[in-house]
């Protein structure tokens, strides 16, 4: 991704085909001159301006409103004009072009946002949540990016670092003034404050895996031998006919999706083909596929049928696919065996229900709802991502040895170094201390316009 500071940029800000309106979007220093030149003025700061949109040659091109933002007081920090038009490509396509031929480029993915966390507008949290909240497949995730997006994440971050700070300015100064008489290093007060980071960190680090699952949402894979009812299962659970269900062992040949809610949580569901021994040609490939979706996925529902009817070759235990995946086992068909619906007494979560008639399938939603580790916490949501967690683990991790070294060795060194290292890995989290490199990743999964 390009970083030129000087470029003009611009792109449609809004999906491509046809709608009511469409948004083109012109950030930088030639902003006002494009400005003047489509428009034929400058339009008053921050008021919508109803004009005619000439093209490069000042032929007309559109009728629409006009939004000018000078620097600083824009989305970016730069000058921004934006431009709602006439929602069809060839409108979106002229104004653009037209942006182009008088100096502007186009626009790279992300870009936009990328230049106001540059400018100060946002930290990368923030910029992140952006995506996010496009992205997001819930109204708790929406919710949930907006509060990032609001600066709640950003806040926490900025708490737990002031809590590092103050511990470390109390460890720093027992290191620079080793001749006084009180142990600064075995005080009551600095166990006290390593006891508070280290609750701290638990606590940030409980809502940053909520906000994991409520960005990416949670994959699961649904498999079983053939007939054990996965489909049925995926069509009760979807509320739709989405797959096809007969007694015929090996109906499901490839991959089905669905997505459903579970109290805010989105949960990808998939259902795959029967796994069992000696299948033809066509059902073996789609058994392949199952083994390469449950080694991809969060977790795994592993459906059993309770009444003994179906191919019960093996248990789940026996598949070749990665045993740390975590997984509910799923007793079906207990309209036929007679079993009690609900949670079972088992090692590994399990659920007696029946796909036919929906009896267990609430206790089969709070099973996979616990599995996920969601919780809704309403207002104090919001969107993290895995390398969030990454970067809060490390900081975690970094704590914990120097709260360690001090406990064994009096190490106050050692604790000093590793604090300062804990506040570098959080930094990376806002983006006060990101490589170039991660920042163009980030920004490339964005939208054009974005």
């Amino acid at each position: 991704m390009r970083n030129d500071a000087q470029d003009t940029i611009a792109a449609a800000a809004t999906p491509p085909g046809s709608g009511g309106i469409a948004v083109v979007r012109i950030s930088g220093p030639k902003t006002p001159q494009i400005a003047r030149h489509i428009l034929q003025k400058l339009p008053k700061p921050r008021f919508a301006t109803l004009g005619d949109f000439h093209g490069a040659d000042g032929e007309r091109i559109d009728t629409g409103i006009a939004l000018y933002f000078p620097a600083p007081h824009s989305f970016t920090g730069e000058h921004v004009l934006e431009l709602h038009g006439h929602g069809g490509p060839v409108p979106v396509a002229n104004l653009v072009e037209t942006a182009i031929t008088l100096g502007a480029r186009r626009a790279e993915p992300g870009e936009f946002t990328k230049r106001a966390f540059l400018n100060d507008k946002l930290d990368l949290v923030q910029a992140e949540a952006v995506a996010d909240l496009v992205g997001s497949g819930s109204r708790q995730a929406a919710r949930a990016a907006l509060r990032s997006l609001s600066g709640e994440f950003s806040t926490a971050i900025a708490a737990l670092q002031e809590r590092l700070t103050r511990l470390r300015m109390h460890v720093e100064a027992a290191i620079d003034f080793p001749e006084e008489e009180i142990d600064f290093l075995a005080d009551a007060g600095l166990r006290r404050e390593i006891e508070e980071c280290a609750e701290a960190f638990a606590t940030l680090t409980r809502k940053a895996q909520v906000g994991r699952v409520l960005r990416d949402g949670y994959r699961m894979v649904i498999a079983g031998r053939p007939n054990a009812g996965k489909s049925s299962l995926l069509n009760r659970l979807s509320g739709e006919d989405t797959a096809i269900v007969t007694e015929i062992a090996g109906t499901t040949r490839d991959i089905l999706r669905e997505r459903i809610d579970i109290d805010g949580l989105s949960v990808e569901l998939v259902d795959t083909a029967g796994l069992r021994e000696n299948p033809d040609r066509i059902e073996a490939e789609g058994i392949r596929r199952a083994r390469d979706a449950i080694r991809s996925a969060d977790a795994v529902l592993w459906i059993e049928d309770a009444a003994g009817q179906g191919d019960t070759q093996g248990d789940y235990a026996g598949q070749d696919f990665p045993q740390d995946i975590p997984r509910i086992v799923v007793r079906n068909k207990i309209d036929l065996s007679g079993d009690a619906p609900g949670r079972a007494e088992a090692s590994t979560p399990t659920i007696n229900l029946s796909a036919k008639t929906g009896a267990g399938l609430e206790a089969l939603r709070v099973a996979i709802r616990d599995l996920a580790g969601y919780q809704d916490l309403g207002e104090g949501a919001f969107t993290a991502r895995r390398r969030h967690l990454e970067a809060l683990e490390r900081s975690k991790t970094h704590f914990e040895v120097g709260a360690l070294a001090l406990e064994q060795n009096k190490a106050g060194e050692l604790l000093a170094e590793e604090l300062r290292l804990a506040q570098q890995a959080l930094g990376e989290i806002t983006g006060t201390f990101t490589s170039d490199d991660l920042l163009g990743r980030i920004f490339a999964e964005f939208c054009i316009g974005k």
